[in-house]
């Protein structure tokens, strides 16, 4: 596939969020890399909670392996934190007995890098999140928390973006059952497969999440945003409070027109919108949904 971003950076399928028998997952650290590589995954992150893995040792088939922790610090209003460090040392000491923001720095002065997990699984508000600083994103979608219906973090999400609190987000299977296993992925563009360059993307947002549908284009020039996609039953660009514009395979023009619904509409690949030149939106992202009731979401852009 063409880069979307329309650069020479190349394509990663990742997992960034994944558990072995080293804690309460089901398959060894062997069988997941094995697993993920043959279902054509390019990255796998191991962050087992509060252990790393000597991924050296690790039988990889041709993963670019990432070494991780899920740490536990105790967040806001007492919260048990869940937050994916990533690019930790082998022998990383786990923080999770320090105060969050203590642990999230300590991720950080040992080279890693902080995502929040599943917050609406953990009972955590936007106003919650507001007071973590210093971590690189949030989690979109979750595949192990769909048995209690909190796989989707969607609102909260955009609650942070409409109060001006800027991250990405990732999608991830959170594996611990052979069930969670290629449900919720990030499509990674870095200049090549290294942890470097993967980090450096994955700090920039230069990726899009998925459960399903694909991008193949993701553009803002000026004020006019446009994405292509595989065939989808709904394009929706999202903006801060209630901007936005959409297309359906249910509607005969943009959903917030209110046009009665048409039968027989051919799947949707394609959106362009200069609705942006509204003085007050202030940022804009991409959400589809396929026929199938999968979702994709790019990482929103500042206006």
């Amino acid at each position: 596939m063409n880069d979307p971003f329309g650069t020479d950076l190349k394509e990663f399928k990742a997992n960034l969020h994944t558990h072995t028998t080293v804690s309460d997952g089901r398959l060894s650290p062997d069988d997941i890399c094995k697993r993920y590589y043959d279902a054509g995954y390019g990255i796998l992150a191991s962050t087992d909670h509060r252990k790393t893995n000597k991924i050296g040792l690790i039988d990889n088939p041709g993963l670019t392996l990432i070494s991780g922790m899920e740490i536990h610090p105790r967040g806001p209003r007492g919260i048990e934190l869940h937050i994916v460090a990533l690019n930790v040392p082998e022998n990383f000491e786990n923080p999770s007995d320090l105060p969050y923001q203590d642990a999230i720095n300590k991720v950080r002065q040992a080279g890693g890098e902080c995502i929040l997990a599943h917050p609406y699984w953990c009972g955590l508000t936007s106003v919650d999140i507001m007071e973590i600083k210093n971590i690189i994103g949030i989690e979109v979608y979750n595949a192990a928390c769909r048995y209690n219906g909190k796989a989707l973090q969607i609102q909260i999400w955009d609650e942070l973006l409409d109060a001006g609190y800027f991250l990405p987000a990732i999608a991830v299977d959170d594996t611990h059952f052979e069930s969670d296993l290629f449900c919720g992925w990030t499509m990674i563009f870095a200049a090549d497969n290294s942890v470097a360059s993967i980090m450096e993307s994955l700090k920039n947002g230069t990726y899009y999440s998925s459960t399903g549908p694909k991008f193949t284009k993701i553009s803002l020039k000026g004020r006019t945003f446009s994405i292509e996609c595989s065939p989808v039953d709904d394009i929706i660009f999202i903006c801060n409070r209630n901007h936005g514009a959409s297309l359906s395979t249910k509607y005969s023009e943009m959903v917030h027109s209110k046009r009665h619904a048409t039968d027989n509409m051919p799947k949707l690949t394609s959106f362009e919108s200069d609705i942006f030149e509204t003085s007050d939106i202030t940022y804009v992202r991409c959400q589809v949904i396929d026929s199938q009731g999968r979702y994709a979401w790019t990482n929103p852009f500042y206006l």
